[in-house]
């Protein structure tokens, strides 16, 4: 099947008459980005491409909301679910630069009611993914409640491994996170990013996901059910494991971020970008907040996200200097097939 989808990339890229990536969007990009919402019926998706420090490709394809048939725009804002993590961690990272934390501090320096099995936990293990707390804790998609609270739900239930030893995904490590966030800088996290990281990088449209607020140029989120388009149910929550909205002009502002050291030292990326060594020596592909493997033979760091109504991804190629982000509107979408043709159609492949 990888052959057949690369052998088609391929070919698009011939019709397309494909020459020089840089400048304008290019036919080929469309083609895929189309190609691939005819496929996975996707309403709306938006694609930014970044390479060599510049944004190449910033582009929006069908609808927003299919009642008032509004088009998708690269300022159309989107749930970036899991995407958000790497903000997350950049925040604690932050805090970290400025000396107010260890990635190595006991997570009971700040849960001092933490059960004794906790005593090994770390800062690291809960980015990484392999502390072996549950995924879950105490979240209610219905309830508002504090992220101490959620976190502490899980105090009750068994790890489920020996800490280190496993990577388990943890959404619960997240809430922690947000909520030491919150108290080491002396605000809400939600304000902590917006004054510390949005505001400072003009990521003028990026916030905290809120089914009630009003979010200027916002898309529904759908599901894609026996042949037809419906509205997803959007949950009141705020879940820092999926914390922000955003649109890919913003996330290509944070992609040129991450490529100097402006805001992240060199030295906090690599910390980020290493993989987890687990306790019996082996290496597993994640770090803080981002995933670790590789598309064609080239590094790859990337994330992907899921919400009700909405699938994205996050990819970069440090070695090509190449990132390519994609927001879909559908819970069904694989957006990582239009990220990966896409990365093909600029050499990765």
């Amino acid at each position: 099947m990888r052959s057949l989808w690369i052998g088609w990339v391929a070919a698009v890229l011939v019709m397309a008459g494909w020459n020089d990536v840089a400048g304008q969007p290019n036919r080929a990009v469309d083609s895929i980005v189309a190609h691939q919402m005819r496929e996975q019926h996707i309403p709306g998706a938006a694609v930014a491409v970044v390479q060599n420090g510049r944004v190449v490709h910033s582009k929006g394809y069908g609808i927003a909301n299919l009642e008032w048939q509004t088009p998708v725009t690269d300022r159309t804002v989107f749930k970036i679910a899991s995407v958000s993590k790497q903000l997350i961690a950049s925040g604690v990272m932050l805090l970290a630069q400025e000396g107010k934390l260890k990635t190595s501090d006991p997570v009971s320096k700040y849960y001092p009611d933490a059960p004794a099995s906790w005593a090994p936990l770390t800062l690291a293990h809960f980015m990484n993914h392999t502390g072996g707390v549950v995924r879950e804790g105490a979240f209610d998609p219905y309830r508002q409640q504090p992220d101490s609270v959620v976190v502490k739900g899980a105090f009750g239930r068994d790890l489920l491994f020996p800490v280190g030893s496993k990577w388990s995904y943890c959404n619960t490590c997240y809430f922690a996170l947000a909520d030491i966030i919150s108290r080491l800088s002396g605000q809400p996290w939600e304000e902590y990013f917006q004054t510390r990281v949005f505001r400072p990088l003009g990521m003028t449209a990026t916030g905290v996901t809120t089914a009630t607020g009003l979010i200027p140029y916002r898309a529904d989120g759908y599901v894609w059910r026996n042949g037809a388009w419906s509205r997803a149910e959007d949950i009141p929550a705020v879940r820092p494991s999926g914390a922000f909205v955003s649109t890919v002009a913003d996330l290509a502002k944070w992609e040129l971020t991450l490529e100097g050291n402006n805001l992240l030292t060199a030295a906090s990326k690599a910390e980020m970008w290493a993989p987890t060594v687990l306790t019996d020596g082996t290496r597993h592909g994640y770090g803080y907040g981002w995933s670790l493997d590789s598309l064609a033979g080239r590094p790859r760091i990337s994330h992907g996200g899921a919400l009700t109504g909405f699938r994205t991804t996050y990819m970069r190629f440090p070695e090509q200097r190449l990132a390519v982000i994609v927001l879909t509107n559908v819970a069904s979408a694989n957006p990582d097939r239009i990220a990966e043709g896409i990365a093909g159609a600029f050499g990765i492949r």
